[in-house]
């Protein structure tokens, strides 16, 4: 994708995830891979609240280059990137309903059950999630290089989500349905709720 083009649309795809409520504060952090390399959203930096011109650009080699210093996590997506090299953009959130389910005692079926076609068709039927790893630490590497490999979109314990996409606005979408889906898990959780079958699911994914 074109470097300007890149950058104005995750300005905008960012502006819109705040302004929704999907991110608060400087949380959340977004990738897309460019020629020659990628952008990011700096490190501290608001995801409402991004100027274009000074989005931290790295080389294929994850080495920055100019704007501002990437998002401490970036490593994370660079493990997501390893994993799933078709992916062309990474969106991390700590949207409201995944981070609150996440913090829930892990069950015998998947954290967001398959309620929805819409979340199966985006996100699959059973998300991986990622043990709790202080933010920020290196050592969760192989638990997001195992989770991306199985799924390309999966949570993080007490944390957020991570989608990686063909595209950005894909990325946002899936994130979306995600957040959406953790919304309807939390208010039917302990209601004895139906979930869609095998067959419903297996034709969704076929």
């Amino acid at each position: 994708m074109d470097h300007q083009q890149a950058r104005d649309e995750i300005v905008a795809l960012a502006a819109s995830l705040f302004q929704r409520g999907f991110s608060v504060g400087s949380a959340g952090n977004i990738t897309v891979r460019v020629d020659g390399g990628f952008l990011a959203t700096p490190t501290n930096s608001s995801l409402g609240r991004l100027d274009a011109a000074r989005l931290s650009l790295l080389d294929e080699d994850w080495n920055h280059l100019d704007g501002d210093k990437p998002t401490k996590e970036v490593f994370l997506h660079q493990a997501v990137y390893d994993a799933r090299p078709s992916a062309t953009a990474i969106v991390h959130l700590h949207s409201t309903y995944v981070t609150a389910l996440s913090c829930l005692p892990s069950g015998e079926g998947p954290l967001i059950p398959p309620y929805t076609p819409y979340f199966v068709m985006r996100a699959g039927e059973d998300v991986p999630v990622v043990p709790y790893f202080r933010p920020g630490s290196a050592d969760m590497v192989p638990q997001i290089r195992d989770a991306a490999r199985r799924s390309p979109a999966f949570i993080l314990a007490h944390h957020g989500s991570i989608v990686a996409a063909s595209s950005l606005v894909s990325a946002v979408n899936t994130a979306e349905e995600m957040e959406e889906s953790a919304r309807i898990a939390y208010l039917l959780h302990g209601r004895g709720a139906s979930t869609l079958t095998a067959e419903q699911v297996a034709a969704l994914r076929g």
